[in-house]
């Protein structure tokens, strides 16, 4: 309960799913400590299971790249103008943007500016493009939230005020994870080879890699007519796209699932994924990976240009050298896929070798992210 002796109201503006999985993580960890905490503004699903209070759908803020912002903009600026409204009219004891910053981070200033105390859980990463953009989240937060350790240093030599508290999915994941039980569950046998897909969530990332991704499985299994695939559609939306997609690939064996990209993961011995947070899963699991991805012309010709790290997933940044090959844009084609994906058929040690270093990453990821988060954000309260 606030000094007033009202219950403590917390604003809240989660841009899309993975943000929605940490909001709720946080929610529960928050609600522990202060039972009648409440949440409004901007929630997913699994956060309004838990109680929070959505004033806009949490998919009008779900865009990618640099062009489609700008199409969206109106709006955007619209649902923005009416939260910091409704959090000026009725001020929280504190607000909490998690993640989605080209929205958030200008909402934050705007609030801080106006005397509330804000939070960012989850760095933008502003350690790899765009550093001038610190000098804005240095204005528009009290408090960084970071999930990975190099994110909190790039905040400390920067004065920001920062908690590391690693990541959700390494607590959620087990060090060691037993996946006999979900190949069978999925038709494959003990001794099968599975290579996973995973072209991505958003429908842009799956127009533009489902088909690469498919090429990629033709090629490999022309090479080797033993090897299986598995495809996790993120969503019912995402699904009929790859079932049109697969079409055009008859007699290619592919499972094709809905979700349970996790229990994909599981299953195979290798997995070609698109550039993302989906990566770090992946690597929790300790899956050998290829990371691909391909931009719009005019969004890669932009972002290269303000680039200011060599790697682009997170396996590499983390362990700040090359790990798992990331083969982008031009350079992805499925000879060059494929290529990489074999690699760990023909090289089991090169399997191994990378599965012990997944767990060095694991263990310094593993830190009860959500409850160290919420003693970041009771600490604020005080």
């Amino acid at each position: 309960m606030s000094e007033n002796n009202r219950p403590v109201r917390i604003g809240v503006v989660v841009g899309e799913a993975s943000g929605d999985i940490l909001g709720a993580g946080l929610i529960q960890a928050l609600q522990k400590r202060l039972p009648e905490v409440r949440f409004e503004g901007i929630a997913g699903p699994r956060m309004q299971a838990l109680g929070a209070k959505s004033l806009f759908p949490m998919e009008r803020l779900s865009v990618m790249g640099l062009v489609e912002p700008l199409k969206r903009l109106p709006e955007l600026l619209k649902i923005r103008r009416t939260l910091r409204e409704h959090f000026l009219e009725n001020p929280p004891d504190l607000f909490i943007g998690i993640d989605a910053p080209d929205f958030n981070l200008s909402l934050e200033e705007s609030l801080k500016a106006e005397g509330i105390c804000t939070v960012h859980y989850v760095s933008p990463s502003v350690w790899a493009w765009r550093r001038g953009r610190i000098k804005k989240i240095a204005r528009a937060i009290n408090h960084m939230l970071t999930l990975l350790p190099f994110e909190a240093a790039f905040y400390r030599e920067n004065q920001v005020p920062v908690t590391f508290v690693g990541h959700p999915l390494a607590d959620d994941i087990p060090l060691q994870v037993n996946n006999s039980a979900a190949r069978t569950e999925l038709g494959f046998k003990v001794d099968d080879r599975v290579i996973a897909l995973l072209p991505g969530s958003r429908g842009g990332e799956v127009r533009l890699l489902g088909p690469l991704f498919l090429q990629t499985a033709r090629w490999c299994h022309q090479r080797n007519p033993d090897l299986k695939f598995v495809l996790p559609a993120a969503n019912e939306q995402r699904l009929a796209e790859l079932q049109e997609q697969l079409e055009g690939y008859p007699g290619l064996p592919v499972t094709l699932l809905l979700g349970d990209s996790q229990k994909a993961l599981g299953v195979s011995d290798c997995v070609l994924i698109a550039s993302g947070t989906a990566t770090l899963e992946t690597m929790l699991l300790k899956k050998p990976m290829v990371v691909a991805y391909k931009l719009g012309r005019i969004t890669y010709a932009i972002v290269s240009r303000m680039l200011h790290t060599p790697w682009v997933s997170l396996p590499n940044l983390l362990a700040q050298r090359e790990l798992v090959p990331e083969i982008l844009q031009s350079d992805a084609t499925p000879e060059n896929l494929g290529a990489a994906l074999m690699r760990y058929f023909e090289d089991p040690l090169l399997s191994d070798q990378l599965q012990r270093e997944f767990d060095d990453l694991h263990q310094q990821l593993r830190r009860n992210a959500s409850e160290r988060a919420a003693d970041a954000v009771c600490s604020l309260l005080k």
